[in-house]
């Protein structure tokens, strides 16, 4: 538990985070990450983190060593993707009870599952994850995992981020740490070449960065690691030889990037594949990086080339909608490298920015987002649910973008919703999501629905036409009420 506590306050001590440049050596050993509140889990735990992190690392099983329900509220929580294995969308679990608690049955629990997923599937590595229980109880995972590693001759990597020691961001950055000191460095690759790059942060949620690499594939770049999105054990363990890196969301893994950069000498830079200026930022920094790490300067070249090709595809595809986008105003409650990315690429194509939530984003995301919106009145730290709806209800929007926590407030507010999150539905990343964003953006803001939903039902209309007096001796026969139910029908004023 000592060892943890160290790792933990190194993490916070992040040196290559922007706001702790500024810093006195005092102040920077407090940290950058607000101090966690007992009790308040919304946004999800340390334990939480680590695994979205790892589990898109697809041929390995990931075994959480605990409660049952520990794995059902973490399995599947993002839509990252697999071209290839599966292994990782299998749920492993020790599964442990109150009697395995109070009996000490733990480790030999946990022992015997990382045999019978051995046995059964022959996964390259074997994840553990300890929880809030079994880090209280005191179960020595890393004399486990080592155990099983030198018995069996398999690769078990203890992940040491219990959901109390922090917030979800605190679990990336423990996940990260995991990868650098027990996988990366572990193989030798014996094809490494001047182009190969790691992407950082990158979880291909909904395919997208299936829309990215084909463009790096063209320029002759090959992508070593991406991390997490679609890896492969081997890639990761073999990242330590890529010449450049790309930090895509920062929060996450800025660390690994850091030390990967001060061990095996890989420069990295953090950018975004949000919008088309964004993307073709990304790919110049790319080059220039390989470029300063001994690869031809001809990469620069075709790499000017290779953007002004997709530009003008994107932008002749854009066309179309401009007009019908152009003018309309955009709610962006989201966070993190999406707070200003998204940002950007909207505005490209005419689309105004009424505010955006920068909860989750670092003080560099926050100077990017006032660069570009020039205005520090449409940046919120966090809008309470009745604020949301008020906005919207007020119509000082057109549409939303969020994730699928806040969604039932637009459509509450009666107002377009689109999921900007790691639930999307479509991918939105390079210039053919630009594209793709834009489209949905469209469909859902000139959606037919809205303008019927909005409207007042007909139980709240009064009728146009007035009924007669009736003396109390006058009593309406059936035939009388259907007679005027029929020709009243329809015949409201104005609602």
């Amino acid at each position: 538990m000592s060892l943890l506590r160290a790792k933990i306050q190194d993490v916070f001590n992040e040196p290559a985070c922007e706001q702790n440049r500024g810093k006195d050596a005092k102040a920077r050993k407090e940290g950058c990450s607000k101090p966690l509140t007992p009790g308040a889990a919304a946004g999800g735990c340390a334990f939480d983190g680590a695994k979205i992190v790892l589990q898109p690392i697809t041929d390995v099983a990931h075994l959480v060593h605990g409660p049952l329900a520990c794995e059902g509220n973490s399995w599947d929580n993002r839509g990252a993707a697999s071209s290839g294995p599966t292994l990782w969308r299998t749920s492993f679990t020790t599964d442990l009870t109150e009697l395995d608690v109070v009996m000490g049955r733990g480790e030999r629990k946990l022992f015997k599952a990382i045999i019978e997923i051995k046995e059964a599937y022959g996964p390259p590595a074997i994840f553990v994850y300890p929880t809030c229980v079994t880090a209280l109880i005191g179960d020595d995972i890393e004399a486990v995992c080592k155990r099983a590693a030198e018995k069996y001759g398999l690769a078990v990597v203890p992940v040491n981020a219990p959901g109390f020691v922090g917030s979800k961001n605190l679990g990336n950055k423990l996940a990260g740490e995991a990868l650098l000191e027990r996988v990366i460095g572990t193989l030798e690759p014996d094809d490494a070449g001047p182009y190969d790059i790691n992407i950082l942060g990158e979880f291909n949620l909904s395919g997208e960065f299936w829309l990215v690499k084909p463009l790096l594939d063209r320029l002759g770049i090959r992508v070593r690691a991406c991390i997490p999105g679609d890896a492969r054990y081997v890639d990761i363990a073999c990242a330590h030889r890529a010449r450049a890196a790309m930090v895509v969301c920062s929060t996450a893994l800025i660390n690994l990037a850091r030390k990967m950069d001060e061990r095996w000498d890989i420069p990295f830079f953090e950018g975004s594949f949000y919008g088309i200026t964004d993307t073709s930022d990304a790919l110049r920094n790319i080059a220039e990086l390989l470029v300063k790490q001994g690869a031809d300067p001809e990469i620069l070249g075709r790499t000017e080339v290779l953007i002004a090709e997709e530009e003008a595809i994107a932008w002749k595809k854009l066309a179309a909608y401009r007009p019908r986008l152009a003018g309309k105003r955009v709610l962006l409650n989201t966070g993190g490298v999406k707070s200003w990315s998204v940002v950007h690429a909207l505005m490209e194509i005419g689309i105004e920015i009424v505010g955006t939530s920068v909860k989750k984003s670092t003080v560099e995301d926050k100077e990017r987002i006032k660069q570009i919106l020039k205005d520090d009145n449409h940046i919120f730290e966090q809008m309470a649910a009745r604020e949301l709806y008020a906005m919207l209800s007020e119509r000082k929007a057109d549409i939303m973008l969020s994730g699928g926590r806040t969604q039932f407030i637009a459509l509450k507010a009666k107002t377009p919703w689109l999921d900007i999150n790691q639930e999307r539905q479509h991918p939105y990343a390079g210039y053919d999501g630009m594209v793709e964003l834009v489209r949905q953006i469209d469909i859902a803001i000139h959606n037919p629905i809205w303008a019927q939903v909005r409207e007042p039902a007909p139980w709240d209309c009064q009728p146009a036409r007035e009924e007669r007096p009736r003396t109390k001796s006058e009593t309406p026969t059936l035939h009388a009420v259907q007679e005027f139910a029929g020709t009243t029908a329809g015949n409201f004023g104005d609602c």
